[in-house]
């Protein structure tokens, strides 16, 4: 056996320091990759500078909005919000689902449509899909299509405690004539 003119090397053994090294090294990769995300994609066409009606208009912002929900001594709460044109102008609006913030139970949802001034001013809140009165919450929400779908669950009577809904409806809403109509679809029923 003709022995090798090269010492042995250490880096062909494996330590422990060496998997210590290792796994700082994959961990430090991981942390890097969820920091630095791909932006998000849009179906949106890119738009044409040519065109000159490029849409410059962005979804108004739910923060610092005022909604019209008497919470007391709680704050309003936007559970869930979605965006897209629902009047067909190219402007998108957002619409939010609201509550206030009860520090136990169920409490009723608000649905409301804000949008801006076409100078981009303040969001808004220009209307009021469901009144949290209702007493009904929002499971189910998206914007599709120009209008807003939601599944609600309400109570069949005041005798019904307020933390299980028996009652799913769900509900569209849409711009038609100058307002918000609602539709109510066939599958309303109790649990």
């Amino acid at each position: 056996m003709q022995q090798s003119a090269v010492p042995e090397l250490a880096h062909t053994h494996t330590r422990p320091i060496h998997w210590v090294a290792t796994a700082a090294a994959v961990s430090g990769v991981m942390a890097l990759s969820s920091l630095l995300q791909p932006n998000s994609a849009t179906a949106a066409p890119p738009a044409d500078p040519r065109a000159g009606t490029a849409r410059t208009a962005s979804a108004p912002s739910t923060a610092g909005v005022s909604f019209p929900l008497a919470c007391g001594p709680v704050k309003a709460v936007v559970q869930k919000k979605a965006t897209g044109d629902l009047d067909g102008d190219g402007n998108p609006e957002t619409v939010a689902v609201v509550h206030c913030d009860a520090p136990m139970g169920t409490p009723p949802d608000g649905v409301y449509v804000l949008t801006r001034a076409a100078d981009g001013g303040k969001p808004r809140v220009v209307a009021t899909l469901l009144d949290p009165k209702a007493g009904d919450t929002v499971s189910d929400f998206a914007v599709r299509d120009g209008a807003v779908a939601a599944t609600l669950l309400g109570y069949s009577s005041t005798d019904v405690p307020r933390c299980c809904p028996d009652v799913t409806q769900g509900a569209k809403w849409q711009w038609k004539n100058g307002a918000f109509m609602r539709s109510t679809s066939a599958g309303a029923h109790s649990a």
